[in-house]
């Protein structure tokens, strides 16, 4: 079984609107209400493949419940841990004339000392049936920044194995705790360890250093429509899938950890992993919500992945 925790938890709005044209008033031409928080994103996406999996995460108020309720709906099993307060809306903004999407996201529940260890409580308890876990989004107000790599310390002590996706300084305090894997897109890369690489050849050093610096086993950078970097003790692999026609790319990134991890938890090698991880990235954008997928979308994509060992002097 692979654990979801998301610390953060939101309701994703997404409106699609033609264009956005500052000052004026627009009316969007649909919306659609999803799932948002990265931890219950991956959840999501582990469902449609079929992966057992278990969400741990916080919730509040009114969109807590409204969120309970789209969970339930996509038959994702959760484990809430209710504070006061309320969760938080994260407005997506698509443009269809351009293809891209915008977040604007609102601040939600803040969490006491006493949340936070029965958050790690509830962590411990699952733990006990997984193998994997899937750590990924901001913390909360009150959250300590410290409470990721508590939890990382919580799980390899049930010997669970862990993925996070964060940034910031929640990211480098958790590095401390040694995951198997750190998986970031190049803003977060860049705002966390303060450098922003301009060629291929330079990410790659840029990562190497990275891990060199705090001893990691593998790091994943993901570069939008250049695929993703996977680097591991054996290779470092540039992985594709061919472009799509683009409905809403929100919640490609957080396909990529679900399927990767699901396919490792399997016993897939990282190259194979890999080709599964991006098609399911690929999948997500063909869909008007945050996160969703179908599993035929995913396996056709499959068949039209790329993954291949790079070396820095090839990439120049």
């Amino acid at each position: 079984m692979i654990l979801c925790i998301n610390a953060n938890a939101a309701i994703d709005n997404v409106l699609f609107i033609d264009r956005f044209l500052s000052g004026e008033t627009m009316r969007p031409n649909r919306v659609v209400t999803g799932v948002g928080g990265k931890g219950l994103d991956t959840a999501l996406v582990l469902r449609k493949l079929g992966a057992p999996v278990q969400a741990v995460s916080f919730a509040a108020g009114y969109n807590g419940q409204m969120l309970a309720d789209l969970l339930k709906e996509r038959d994702v099993p959760v484990d809430f841990i209710w504070v006061p307060g309320e969760t938080r809306i994260a407005h997506v903004i698509v443009e269809t004339d351009f293809n891209r999407h915008s977040h604007i996201t609102t601040s939600g529940y803040t969490v006491s000392a006493q949340d936070c260890d029965t958050f790690k409580q509830s962590i411990c308890q699952h733990a006990l049936q997984a193998n994997w876990a899937i750590i990924g989004g901001t913390l909360p107000g009150g959250s300590p920044v410290s409470l990721y790599r508590e939890i990382i310390a919580l799980l390899h002590q049930n010997q669970v194995q862990v993925l996070i996706d964060c940034a910031g300084q929640p990211a480098l305090a958790s590095l401390l705790a040694a995951p198997e894997i750190v998986k970031m897109n190049e803003d977060e890369f860049s705002r966390t360890f303060q450098t922003r690489p301009i060629s291929m050849v330079g990410w790659l050093d840029a990562v190497r250093k990275v891990m060199h610096r705090f001893h990691l086993h593998n790091f994943v950078l993901t570069c939008g429509r250049k695929g993703l970097l996977a680097f591991t003790p054996q290779a470092t692999y540039l992985a594709n899938a061919p472009q799509q026609q683009e409905v809403n790319a929100a919640g490609s990134g957080d396909a990529v950890s679900a399927a990767l991890t699901y396919r490792l938890s399997l016993g897939d090698s990282w190259q194979s992993a890999l080709h599964w991880a991006v098609a399911a990235g690929a999948a997500v954008v063909l869909t008007e919500g945050t996160a969703e997928c179908q599993i035929t979308d995913v396996k056709h994509i499959h068949t039209q992945t790329s993954v291949q060992i790079v070396e820095t002097i090839q990439l120049g």
